[in-house]
């Protein structure tokens, strides 16, 4: 190739830590505007779309003998980059942060659709209008019936699916009906451009409007922490900030931990602000998620609202990011490439000059630190809103006593009182499924994956279906209850513990005069499940049954007993997160109770009633958990006061990870001892190395180890933890280190990954 000519400096969605060259393809010259647009490129035998990263002259010309001649690339996809500006720039931060090759950082920002080369979507809306035949035939539909009351609706007036998102609940069903018989037709009709019209909301209390001063005041970047007691009005805050935003021709991001939260914030934000409230989650499907970042990317769409991977849309014309929840642990991808949305969003705010806002009733213990070190500012909202009072809390002490499918009989009461009042109970139970074990009374065994045990360890099946399906939560794994004991051939299986399916079989029986729904990850697979159920629910007497999934958002006016069960496990883990996140839990759970008139108790069903989490968490609340955990946390040298990186490596024999991270290990290890040698120069030679000025170069590494699951899925698991009191110390040390793990022998043998500032060791 000429030597004048630069070659496409092409990322590919690939796990190798480069970028390929290439030569533009026939017509398209190779310049730095190409950066940022997809291209179609040949690797190997297939053919892959990568992003431009750059442009660079290549090193040599292969007919001169200076390099191989470089394949061309078969087709540039965009006019104009899709990515670029400030998202660009931020995703090569990311890239660099968590030391992924840029090529699956890139690909991960994009919507499935736009990874695969189809072209950026076009961002009209859609209608729906009655036909000609469909107004003649309007008389003759059922009466009563879903596709009549579409019909009837369709009748005043053509609807955009937004507004009959809010006018009609399974509409989309009935429009099928009626577009079958060519009765009613889907159109396009130009996005939407209404002006910002927010219908008026409630007058907000002193300290909302404090916080709602202090938004409307910044400028710029900035971090806010909105730390509000469960019930206390923290949406509010947002919707006055969002049409504030609006007002100034901004665009908002708003990020929710769960998909469940997504359609009740949608029809309270469409209905507030008086603009189209655009969603992107992972219950749409490619093209729905593909038009939104289009239409963000546009300028068309000003609000946005999603979870984790919503923080890659497009922001041209940012002015607002919001972050409810902040705390949730949803919010660290787990697998792939390991980012934090929220901990993205706030370098992308800073990015883009705009402010961040932080939502929670409990606060991590990272950004409650930030807090007080002044690098947030720290809004309080400490009062419920309106009329509505705290719940009273109860610890219920259940040693020695009896229990029914795990709850106390002074529940059931307290539970049935509820009903009586016209009320409704929650169950909180963190665990799905009927029973966590099938056991041979006889014998003594129980069943236990094949695909997650070990001969030390055991990873224990959870009985569903009532008793007749076995499935490792872990791998996945699915097999039919045996009809008798493997080992010993006895008719002795029982279930031991309890699921959230044996609690709904108690209490369907006990209570059968009301509805009693289970809400876990089983019983809500279809789309927008979670907010179906709970709006057929009501606000009528009834018992829900619920995992986590209910402790997060969701306004259940008429809830005024929580039931807290099963929380004794979380008491004594291992992980060091634990506590926060169990503490989180809780306040989050009962903080369902009693959040409009009537007023709410808790009850805590446990065998530790004395337990100092508990009695910190009944005489302080959050903070004073958090006061004395944060203490904790520097006593040990643990985030927030240290910065962690955890290597994982696994493969189908056991020693084939262990010799991976050793061979990482050794790789570390200079790291690690030039904080000895950096101490023992700045020390007197009659002197001790001084432990505080050590402390500030400290890299430790911890293992290998075998992972707390030895194995999952048939591949065994270990790990390698490092630790440093600064940031930088432990970015310079991967920094070095990560490209040469590529090219360790030991690391064809086995699949890594590395995850910077885990949330869990596991």
């Amino acid at each position: 190739m000429p030597a004048d000519v630069s070659a496409l400096q092409v990322a590919l969605p690939l796990p190798l830590p480069r970028l390929f060259d290439y030569r533009s393809p026939e017509g398209v010259a190779a310049t730095p505007a190409l950066a940022g647009c997809r291209v179609r490129v040949p690797f190997g035998p297939r053919e892959l779309v990568g992003v431009v990263a750059g442009v660079a002259a290549p090193a040599g010309d292969g007919a001169a003998g200076g390099m191989p001649e470089l394949r061309e690339a078969l087709a540039c996809l965009d006019a104009e980059p899709l990515l670029r500006g400030e998202l660009f720039d931020s995703l090569r931060w990311l890239a660099r942060y968590t030391h992924a090759p840029l090529g699956e950082v890139l690909a991960t920002a994009l919507p499935a659709s736009l990874r695969r080369g189809e072209p950026l979507p076009d961002t009209h809306a859609w209608a729906w209008r009655l036909t000609e035949a469909g107004a003649t035939s309007l008389p003759g539909l059922r009466a009563g019936s879903r596709p009549r009351r579409l019909a009837e609706l369709l009748h005043e007036a053509a609807r955009d699916e937004d507004a009959l998102d809010g006018l009609m609940d399974d509409w989309r069903t009935a429009a099928r009906s009626l577009a079958k018989r060519a009765l009613a037709e889907r159109v396009a009709i130009p996005a939407s451009q209404l002006a910002p019209a927010p219908q008026p909301g409630p007058e907000p209390n002193d300290e909302q409007a404090e916080a709602i001063a202090t938004l409307r005041d910044t400028e710029g970047f900035a971090a806010l922490l909105l730390d509000g007691v469960t019930g206390s009005g923290k949406t509010e805050v947002y919707l006055q900030a969002i049409a504030d935003c609006l007002a100034r021709g901004r665009q908002v991001l708003v990020l929710v931990p769960e998909i469940g939260l997504t359609p009740q914030l949608l029809s309270r934000f469409r209905a507030r602000l008086g603009v189209p409230v655009h969603a992107t989650h992972s219950g749409l499907n490619d093209g729905e998620r593909a038009r939104t970042w289009a239409a963000a990317l546009r300028g068309e769409a000003r609000v946005v609202v999603g979870t984790r991977s919503a923080v890659f849309t497009p922001l041209p014309e940012a002015g607002l990011i919001v972050i409810d929840e902040e705390h949730d642990g949803s919010y660290k991808q787990q697998d792939g490439m390991r980012y934090h949305a929220r901990d993205f969003a706030l370098v992308r705010g800073k990015a883009l000059g705009v402010p961040v806002l932080l939502g929670s009733a409990t606060p991590s213990l990272e950004s409650l630190h930030n807090a007080r070190a002044g690098r947030y500012a720290h809004l309080r909202l400490s009062r419920r809103a309106g009329e509505a009072k705290p719940p009273r809390v109860r610890v219920l002490d259940v040693r020695k006593r009896p229990l029914d499918a795990g709850l106390s009989a002074e529940l059931l009461d307290a539970a049935g009182k509820a009903l009586d009042a016209g009320g409704q109970v929650l169950v909180f139970k963190n665990r799905r499924g009927y029973a966590p074990v099938l056991l041979c009374h006889d014998c003594g065994w129980s069943a236990q994956c094949r695909r997650c045990s070990t001969p030390l360890q055991g990873t224990p099946m959870t009985v569903h279906a009532g008793g007749r399906r076995l499935q490792c939560h872990h791998c996945g794994a699915r097999q039919p209850v045996p009809l008798a004991c493997p080992d010993c051939a006895s008719l002795a299986l029982q279930p031991q513990g309890i699921g959230t399916e044996r609690i709904e079989e108690l209490l369907a029986q006990r209570f059968n005069v009301v509805p009693v729904l289970r809400i876990d990850r089983g019983s809500t697979r279809g789309k927008d499940a979670l907010g179906k159920h709970l709006d057929a629910f009501g606000a009528r007497a009834g018992v829900l049954i619920g995992t986590q999934m209910l402790a997060k958002g969701h306004d259940l006016p008429n809830l005024t007993l929580v039931c807290v069960v099963g929380i004794d496990e979380g008491l004594f883990s291992a992980d060091f997160r634990a506590g926060e996140k169990l503490a989180q839990l809780l306040i989050q759970v009962a903080g369902r109770a009693g959040r409009a008139d009537k007023p709410g108790e808790v009850l805590l069903q446990t065998h530790h009633p004395g337990h100092p989490l508990l009695q910190t968490l009944i005489a302080g609340g959050y903070h004073a958990f958090a006061e004395e955990e944060l203490a904790q946390r520097e006593a040990a040298g643990f985030p927030p006061f240290a910065h962690l990186a955890l290597l994982r490596a696994e493969a189908k024999h056991a020693d084939a990870p262990m010799q991976f991270l050793q061979a990482a290990k050794n790789l570390l290890l200079p790291f690690a001892a030039a904080r000895e040698r950096l101490a023992s120069r700045a020390a007197p030679d009659d002197a001790q190395p001084s432990p505080d000025n050590s402390r500030e170069t400290l890299l430790e590494l911890h293992g290998p180890l075998s992972a707390p699951m030895p194995r999952r899925a048939g591949m065994h698991r270990a790990q390698l933890l490092i630790s440093a009191a600064n940031r930088r110390a432990l970015h310079g040390a991967l920094d070095a280190v990560v490209p040469a793990l590529h090219a360790l022998p030991e690391a064809r043998k086995v699949r890594w990954s590395l995850d910077v500032d885990p949330v869990d060791l596991y």
